[in-house]
This record gives structure tokens, sequence and C-alpha cells, in this order.
């Protein structure tokens, strides 16, 4: 069975680290991209089942990364990760599936993801 495909957009080297090793153990491929710009590209040419998507990121920030990405694939199920909870209140946070808080306790984030992936 072909894994399912994760794109991870993330500027911090250490959560992408972080991310990419917890999601490969659970048996996911994971694709990365350090900004909103390279995301789309990845996006387009990846097509991957779940996006993990920073919000707060030098250039193109990760809500205007997810209304176009919304625009392209509007089923696609889209996780905004933030370490700042008060991005939550952001009426363009609205349109993604789940809404999770950063943190190094990775049971949320894998929670979200499989609850969306099956």
């Amino acid at each position: 069975m072909e894994k399912k495909r994760i794109l991870l957009v993330d500027d911090e080297e250490g959560i992408q680290l972080l991310y990419r090793e917890e999601l490969k153990e659970e048996g996911f491929a994971v694709i990365s991209a350090y900004n909103g710009e390279e995301a789309l590209e990845k996006f387009k040419r990846e097509a991957p089942d779940l996006v993990i998507l920073d919000i707060n990121m030098p250039g193109m920030n990760g809500i205007e990364v997810l209304r176009q990405m919304k625009e392209i694939n509007p089923d696609l199920p889209v996780i905004l990760n933030s370490a700042y909870q008060e991005f939550k209140q952001d009426f363009g946070t609205w349109a993604s599936e789940d809404y999770i808080v950063k943190s190094a306790d990775m049971s949320e984030l894998k929670q979200a993801v499989k609850k969306h992936l099956g």
C-alpha cells in the first residue's frame, strides 16, 4: 500500500526535523517546504494527502498559503500549526481542518493527522 503523503511547511529546521522523524515513524511520507512559495510549488507538483502548515513564516504567511491551497483543492485537509494561540481567532484560519499549537508533545498533532488520513 502506498504511503500517505504529508506536506510539512515550517521555516524552523528543528521543527522540520522533529516532525519529519515522528511522522515517518507513523508510516507517512513527508515532503518538506520552508516557506509559502516553496509550499505552493510542492503542493502543485506533489499533490499531498494532507498539509501541516505553519502560520508565522517570512514572506507569504500560512493563512495566505492556506487560502491559495483551498482554491486549488477545497477538500484537502490542512492542519494549521502555530506557536501562537491567538491566530486561532483569525478569520483566515477557519478554512483549516485543525489548529494545533506547537508543542514538543506530538500526540495532538499525530491524532489530528490520523483523524484526517485514517
